[in-house]
């Protein structure tokens, strides 16, 4: 299948895809592992080449389920996954990269990520990073839940600058990193990566999303993960278990709001009006 997919260019020039799926709560019931993978290499089947997980989801189980998915088509995907900030020091990283690697069944990860900030100074931590990826077990490095104080003082450390992303909670309902985090970000060419792009469905009953989904013979589900596809330097991860979920989500890549659609949704969920914390779940 040709991959029909918009891409984000990151800071070194690689392009990746702007769309990937998420593994977040995945491997934490075992009677669903098989399920979940084949949600998985549904998506892989349909063109979604990009699969975001990380260490602590199903604690490491979650990385064992997109091995099992990805069995075989190692070569076509780009993975994403994350350390915990208590694994993260100089050799800890190292570690928790080698049994991640070891869970994946792969012999690299292609983005890894500090999954938020904790007590291991940066420096530590982007030394850990900067020997796995001498090493060839990484290809990229980055972070995630960091706020505008936090990315700037990574960044200003020596290697911090190579940051390939920022995964944040990001989607209409979470509008606050607008006001400078995501402006800063895309000044840098630093890509932004959204979670929860759909507030685990809790916005999906909103009327303004119901109406230009109408508008579109769509679903809420589509119109707001389209909402984040139209953006520069956006990268969209939602998860979906359930093969009818896994369509319609991807189907969110033909969808293309207009200006009405989007003033319609900017009264409904308005922009910030000033700086705001960042939200984690």
């Amino acid at each position: 299948m040709t991959d029909p997919q918009p891409t984000v260019t990151l800071p070194d020039g690689e392009t990746v895809p702007a769309y990937g799926q998420g593994t977040w709560h995945m491997g934490e019931h075992r009677r669903r592992a098989e399920a979940e993978a084949a949600a998985l290499r549904l998506g892989i089947e349909l063109g979604v080449k990009l699969i975001d997980t990380a260490e602590m989801y199903g604690n490491g189980v979650a990385e064992q389920i997109v091995a099992r998915a990805m069995a075989g088509r190692r070569d076509e995907l780009f993975i994403v996954s994350k350390v915990l900030p208590y694994n993260a020091s100089r050799r800890g990283v190292v570690e928790a990269c080698e049994r991640s690697l070891k869970r994946l069944n792969t012999d690299h990860i292609d983005l890894y990520l500090l999954h938020w900030r904790g007590s291991v100074p940066f420096a530590e931590t982007l030394s850990g990073f900067d020997r796995l990826q001498r090493d060839g077990k990484i290809r990229h490095h980055g972070v995630s839940n960091f706020g505008l104080d936090d990315i700037k003082e990574w960044v200003a450390l020596d290697g911090g600058g190579a940051v390939a992303t920022n995964q944040i909670l990001y989607n209409l309902t979470r509008r606050g990193p607008e006001w400078d985090l995501i402006p800063w970000c895309r000044e840098r060419n630093i890509p932004i990566m959204a979670y929860s792009p759909i507030e685990q469905g809790r916005m999906l009953g909103h009327r303004a999303l119901a109406e230009v989904a109408a508008k579109h013979r769509a679903t809420p589900a589509q119109v707001a993960l389209a909402w984040l596809l139209r953006q520069e330097g956006m990268i969209v991860i939602p998860k979906a278990t359930e093969a009818a979920h896994v369509r319609e989500n991807r189907l969110a890549l033909d969808l293309a709001l207009d200006e009405t659609d989007l003033a319609t949704l900017d009264r409904s969920f308005p922009p910030p009006k000033g700086r705001t914390a960042l939200g984690m779940l």
